[in-house]
């Protein structure tokens, strides 16, 4: 999963995206309101945080910008605790949720989980296909209750694969959601990484839809 950190606080952004590249997120960030802005209308984004006060351009005007250009990725504001004015304007500008500084990290984790799991139509922390198992807050995944040895980047494809099962989700999808903005992306190295995956869960659970991409579901 993939998400967009706009927080001009610059240890808070680095502790943030050191929580979420250890949870296994990709994390792309941004220190101003308009490189923010910029970055979550060109890239696809599974989620954002994004700070009320910033520089440049505010976070909710950021917001009333991305929804009025139909970006409909959830985002988590991040607010100061004596400014309830700014929780009424993002949520009222489309944010999804928001939480209150100072605040404990553990507490933004559990709420990025909650949003994505939603956005994708899941409500339990714990993602079922078949016998494969994902628990999203230990990031871990499990075969028959067995865990499952799995890479940074095996992990991650296996997640999104989970999160969206049933739908077919083509290659250039993934690599823009399993790489960050800096990477060299190769689409070419997704059929690696499916290859790799379908050994340890099993060739069945991942069906490849051909000229499409992939589809994780459970077989018929």
């Amino acid at each position: 999963m993939r998400i967009l950190l706009i927080e001009d606080d610059e240890n808070l952004n680095r502790q943030l995206a050191q929580m979420l590249k250890e949870s296994d997120y990709v994390v792309d960030c941004a220190y101003d309101g308009v490189e923010g802005h910029f970055l979550g209308e060109t890239e696809p984004y599974d989620a954002v945080i994004l700070d009320i006060g910033l520089p440049q351009m505010d976070g909710v005007t950021i917001l009333e910008k991305w929804r009025a250009a139909g970006r409909k990725m959830p985002v988590l504001i991040l607010t100061a605790r004596d400014r309830w004015s700014d929780k009424v304007a993002g949520i009222d500008a489309g944010a999804d949720d928001y939480v209150t500084k100072p605040f404990h990290i553990e507490e933004v984790m559990a709420r990025i989980r909650a949003l994505i799991r939603r956005a994708a139509g899941h409500a339990a922390s714990t993602i079922h296909c078949g016998p494969i198992a994902l628990d999203v807050k230990a990031s871990k995944a499990t075969l028959n209750g067995e865990l499952l040895r799995l890479t940074s980047h095996e992990y991650r494809l296996l997640s999104y694969l989970m999160h969206h099962q049933g739908e077919v989700v083509s290659r250039t999808e993934l690599t823009e959601h399993l790489y960050d903005q800096d990477f060299d992306r190769d689409s070419n190295t997704i059929e690696v990484f499916v290859g790799r995956l379908r050994k340890k869960v099993g060739p069945e659970w991942i069906e490849t839809v051909r000229g499409l991409g992939y589809r994780m579901q459970v077989p018929e």
